[in-house]
């Protein structure tokens, strides 16, 4: 099938403007009974929120992840990043991810759907890949975040390679890992935003 839209490169995305994110002032690290109860609140009304999951990434061959380790859900003014060491704060999530009024947007989500399976025992419901979105526009076969930020906005997503790969399972997240995990959630709700999906 050819590509009906082409789709910016690294080199063209290179030369645009940074896409705004959010700053550490709107993201809210859920990781006691207390934050889930009040996260849990604070999400139950929402028809549609921007969803990821991180885990610690595995090295060596064959090696299992017991991933995912946070799970990111945002809204248009706030990122909440939900830490799963703590028993409640897997339940709240578990509820809103099994929640079939609430769409959770995001990129390239079937990894993470098997491993939420595994990890909390719950199908997510409501899960929209953007990827899918794109492809039935006819681009190309995996939009990802940054080529939607580029396509959407003229905007650069600016993504931490060295976050990527940075150990998710910590009980204290760096800055860095927080601006990450929570702007990837953030940038694929503004995304699911901009095509008028809700």
């Amino acid at each position: 099938m050819t590509e009906l839209h082409p789709t910016p490169g690294k080199e063209q995305i290179a030369l645009l403007e940074p896409f705004e994110r959010l700053g550490l002032s709107q993201i809210q690290v859920i990781s006691t009974p207390e934050q889930a109860s009040t996260a849990l609140q604070e999400l139950s009304n929402a028809t549609a929120l921007g969803f990821d999951t991180e885990s610690k990434p595995t090295f060596a061959k064959n090696e299992p992840s017991d991933g995912p380790h946070i799970v990111q859900l945002a809204t248009l003014s706030k990122a909440y990043i939900f830490q799963l060491h703590d028993a409640d704060c897997r339940r709240v999530v578990a509820l809103l991810l099994e929640s079939n009024a609430i769409i959770k947007a995001g990129f390239g989500l079937g990894d993470d759907r098997r491993r939420l399976i595994s990890k909390l025992g719950v199908d997510p419901q409501g899960v929209l890949d953007l990827n899918t979105v794109f492809r039935n526009k006819g681009y190309r076969k995996d939009m990802g975040v940054r080529g939607a930020v580029a396509v959407l906005f003229n905007k650069r997503f600016i993504k931490s390679r060295k976050a990527t790969t940075s150990n998710w399972a910590n009980a204290r997240l760096s800055e860095a890992q927080l601006i990450y995990a929570a702007n990837d959630a953030y940038a694929a709700f503004r995304v699911f935003k901009e095509l008028g999906l809700g």
